[in-house]
């Protein structure tokens, strides 16, 4: 990290001690189970029926597969693949899987955001991911293209304001410490837009929109998430 910051060279998030991985899902997880399924996914439009009747959903940058595990577990008409390029991730999403009864609707596969798998989904997911990823332009581009015509990306961010000052505050300062330490040197790693952990809604709309969609709109919030919707 020491050696990171001199060169400017990065960190990818597969060089951190594995407690990283670890600690991410229970920071993350709280949130997502206490809102996905009751607020997130219900202020899409037309997603949650289409979730009931059963859909073909992808999660890109998925880690533990707690955010898949949990629309699996909400949705079983539905049939899920989790994807994300840190093969020990992967592992252990296939363990969880299997601990929950989940794994004959869940999948999961070792696959980079530019270049998973798949086609004719009618929902992709990103959870606070985004950000992280060294071609954020380049994945929107290959999401929309896995996309059926009607599908949608849920796009889950940290909470931030478009402008610093309005993110001083104690989570705009936990945001930016991990950004600091984790989040854009793992984008210096791997391509360098290094947009961070406080991208704020109008860097991630220009994301969105370079990648080929026409309709970008934030669907809900919670004081620690954006929750975006898009479409092709």
């Amino acid at each position: 990290m020491r050696e990171a910051f001199r060169n400017g060279n990065g960190v990818a998030w597969s060089e951190h001690d594995p407690g990283l991985f670890e600690g991410t899902e229970p920071f993350f997880g709280p949130g997502y189970r206490a809102n996905l399924v009751s607020s997130w996914i219900p202020a899409l439009d037309g997603v949650e029926a289409k979730l009931r009747r059963g859909a073909r959903v992808a999660d890109g940058g998925c880690g533990h597969g707690a955010s898949t595990l949990i629309m699996a577990e909400a949705f079983p008409k539905s049939t899920f693949i989790g994807y994300d390029y840190h093969e020990s991730s992967i592992a252990w999403a296939h363990k969880a899987a299997a601990k929950a009864g989940l794994d004959r609707r869940v999948t999961f596969e070792v696959a980079s955001s530019t270049d998973f798998p798949g086609n004719g989904f009618d929902l992709v997911a990103c959870f606070d991911c985004l950000h992280d990823m060294g071609d954020p332009v380049g994945a929107a581009r290959h999401v929309r293209g896995s996309l059926t015509p009607d599908g949608t990306w849920l796009i889950v961010e940290p909470f931030a304001e478009d402008e610093v000052e309005k993110n001083l505050n104690p989570v705009g300062r936990t945001y930016y410490a991990a950004s600091t330490l984790v989040c854009v040197p793992a984008s210096m790693a791997h391509g360098d837009p290094a947009l961070g952990a406080q991208a704020g809604g109008t860097r991630l709309r220009e994301v969105v929109m370079g990648g080929g969609f026409t309709r970008f709109r934030r669907a809900t919030q919670t004081p620690f998430n954006l929750i975006l919707e898009t479409r092709p």
